[in-house]
């Protein structure tokens, strides 16, 4: 997945316009309803490692944990926020290219992309715990109050039993009646799911019952005066619940950046 296709090149400069054309099927009153682009603004700005393949991340009890990718680079880490510093690491074997990260009843799950794995870690030592597996490729991970959500880089997200991985459903997620491909690190926030669309700089608010698009972030500019590698690219979406503060980055970004959506008026 890691290089962008000419169709995958399309398919994102569709997402990054968001003018699709309307194909037979769906309800024209639904088709019309392209979702809004909503803007953001910057709260704050906090160091990031910049070597760092920033592949899933999450906030738990005061600390970001962030798995991050590549062959032979991949690791998971526990990061303090304020000053971006590695308080805890365990690396992958070489084989194995990590990706989405998710926490359930004081674990965590860490995808991989095509190895068909998930591995099981306990949240406070990173001792590996089990395996889980599943079919396709992984990419991102997030949760509700039932279980996983997974993206594998198409328009599809899928719903899985916590303990199994067994798939329960799945929703296409589409915007203009039209589907969304190359879904990657997702955010369960508030009863959406938030999801990067790989290779562009937006944010999709997804419905997690109709897998319709509700809303887009735009992200542009955010990481600016910045000369970065072509796959450093926005991945990278963290809640704070408790105090309501969303977070995002990159991969090999220096940067992480407490963010505020503006809604479009």
């Amino acid at each position: 997945m890691k290089s962008l296709t000419p169709r995958g090149a399309l398919v994102c400069a569709l997402a990054v316009g968001a003018y699709w054309v309307v194909s037979g099927g769906v309800p024209k009153a639904l088709a019309r309803q392209s979702a809004r682009v909503d803007s953001f603004r910057v709260l704050k700005a906090y160091p990031h490692d910049s070597a760092a393949y920033t592949q899933g991340l999450i906030y738990r009890d005061g600390f970001l944990f962030e798995s991050t990718g590549l062959n032979g680079q991949s690791t998971l880490r526990k990061v303090r926020l304020d000053t971006g510093e590695v308080v805890q690491q365990r690396r992958l074997e070489r084989t194995y290219f990590a990706e989405g990260l998710e926490e359930w009843n004081g674990q965590l799950v860490q995808l991989t992309w095509q190895s068909n794995i998930a591995f099981v870690y306990d949240l406070a030592s990173f001792a590996p715990r089990r395996t889980m597996g599943y079919t396709g490729e992984g990419w991102g991970l997030t949760r509700d109050r039932d279980g996983f959500i997974l993206s594998d880089g198409t328009e599809r997200l899928r719903f899985l039993q916590p303990d199994t991985f067994r798939e329960v459903r799945r929703v296409t997620v589409t915007d203009r009646g039209m589907p969304v491909r190359d879904l990657n690190e997702l955010e369960y926030i508030r009863g959406e799911i938030y999801a990067n669309v790989w290779h562009t700089d937006r944010i999709a608010r997804i419905s997690p019952q109709s897998g319709r698009v509700t809303a887009w972030i735009d992200l542009r500019g955010l990481l600016s005066g910045y000369r970065l590698d072509s796959e450093a690219v926005l991945n990278g979406i963290a809640y704070d619940a408790a105090r309501n503060r969303l977070f995002v980055t990159g991969k090999l970004w220096p940067r992480l950046f407490e963010i505020e959506v503006v809604p479009r008026k």
